[in-house]
């Protein structure tokens, strides 16, 4: 299992994406305030997002909040600024994803008190980054990837 952190994520078509990810591998979705669009049930459901149901989302009110509940489980930071790639790390069952908001990224004091636990998805120098939504699929199908896709089976279709 896997839990998918979005620290004040901006962009809602992002986070619907980004939902979808988690109900499809069965990842638990964890959002962090102040959050840049609604999801109360009723634009939720004005959003068409049939696969919310799906998902177990946890809502913070902040980073310290979510921090003083989690700071010491095993977090994982998603990060263009750290020091190796994403799959030179280990991915424990029921391990954290942490992404930040499109715009910023994490903090900067976040990334320093974990810095053995950042991780960067490789691309070329003059890239900026890959889309917020993008980046978690990719983290979390090689977590899942190395835990052996419990709970998944491979017959599913990517696209209807």
């Amino acid at each position: 299992m896997v839990n998918i952190v979005l620290v004040e994520p901006e962009i809602p078509q992002n986070c619907g994406n980004i939902a979808r990810t988690c109900a499809a591998t069965r990842s638990r979705l964890h959002l962090v305030r102040p959050l840049g669009f609604d999801i109360s049930d009723r634009a939720v459901k004005r959003a068409g997002l049939d696969y919310w149901p799906m998902v177990d989302i946890t809502v913070y009110e902040n980073l310290d909040e979510f921090l003083q509940r989690h700071g010491g489980d095993d977090l994982w930071l998603a990060t263009t600024k750290a020091p190796r790639a994403y799959h030179e790390a280990a991915y424990q069952d029921g391990c954290w994803l942490v992404f930040g908001k499109e715009t910023a990224g994490l903090p900067a004091f976040f990334r320093e008190r974990y810095r053995d636990k950042c991780v960067r998805i490789p691309m070329r120098e003059d890239a900026r980054s890959l889309n917020l939504a993008n980046s978690v699929a990719v983290l979390c199908y090689e977590a899942l990837r190395q835990q052996g896709f419990p709970e998944l089976s491979g017959t599913g279709s990517m696209a209807r």
